[in-house]
């Protein structure tokens, strides 16, 4: 098996599945090249206002890249035709302009860990492990993974799970600022979807407006485009959904937006 990356949606959240659970769901060349197409059907539809993204089963979220493929993938010319590939589906994660958000079972390893980081909010379950271990494997890191950890934990964590390539469970993640919060395994599922819902009943141009502004601060403040972030807050402040906050909140009831 190749493994798969599927998309599964419940009304305005959809779940976004890593799906190689014999092999812990670890991500193959082809779920790495489908990964841009799925970000891209997700930002198309306008009816998805959140993602969850998941590995199948309980667990494991993914369990790094494949490492039976990197004979073939990962030397000479192919090495660097890997990690183009890779970037792309980094970025188009990264790009999506819906909040995205990981739910974590058990092994999130390697390139696990990095698809994690690509998320705006990452939860985990409490027997959930993280490392970053290329020192083990002889690989170059790529930049951006490492400044995706650097804004997670700070440069010194950084350094500590670069070098010693050492696990962490959940409790130090979550300490360190791997992970927004810890659940008992049971009740990961349930306690995701609740936040996931509580996002989808926002507004989803403030949503928008939110994501794309916290990516611009990411950026280094002379690469920022401000010009944009006031566009997006005026284009809330011109919607339906402003009008249709504002009256929910008068009549003292739940807003129904409609995304315009």
């Amino acid at each position: 098996m190749s493994g798969e990356v599927e998309i599964h949606q419940d009304g305005s959240i959809a779940h976004l599945v890593f799906n190689h659970a014999a092999r812990r769901n670890a991500i193959t060349v082809a779920m790495w090249e489908a990964i841009p197409r799925a970000v891209r059907e997700l930002h198309e539809d306008d009816d998805i206002r959140v993602v969850v993204m998941r590995g199948e089963g309980s667990e494991a979220f993914v369990a790094g890249a494949d490492i039976s493929e990197f004979e073939q993938t990962r030397t000479g010319d192919g090495g660097r035709r890997y990690d183009v590939m890779t970037a792309r589906a980094f970025a188009a994660l990264q790009g999506l302009d819906k909040p995205l958000i990981a739910l974590i079972h058990g092994y999130c390893i390697g390139g696990g860990a990095a698809i994690a980081l690509t998320a705006d909010l990452r939860y985990a379950a409490d027997d959930a492990e993280f490392a970053v271990p290329p020192a083990r494997l002889g690989l170059g890191y790529h930049t951006a993974g490492i400044q995706a950890l650097i804004r997670a934990v700070g440069t010194p964590a950084t350094a500590d799970l670069l070098f010693t390539a050492r696990r962490v469970d959940a409790e130090e993640a979550c300490r360190v600022g791997l992970v927004n919060q810890v659940f008992a395994k049971d009740t990961l599922d349930r306690a995701v979807d609740e936040v996931a819902q509580r996002i989808a009943d926002n507004a989803p141009l403030t949503l928008r407006s939110a994501k794309m502004t916290l990516q611009e601060l990411a950026r280094p403040e002379a690469e920022r485009d401000m010009a944009r972030i006031q566009q997006s807050i005026e284009l809330c402040y011109q919607s339906e959904d402003f009008k249709e906050g504002v009256r929910a909140f008068l009549e003292k009831r739940r807003p129904n937006f409609k995304g315009h």
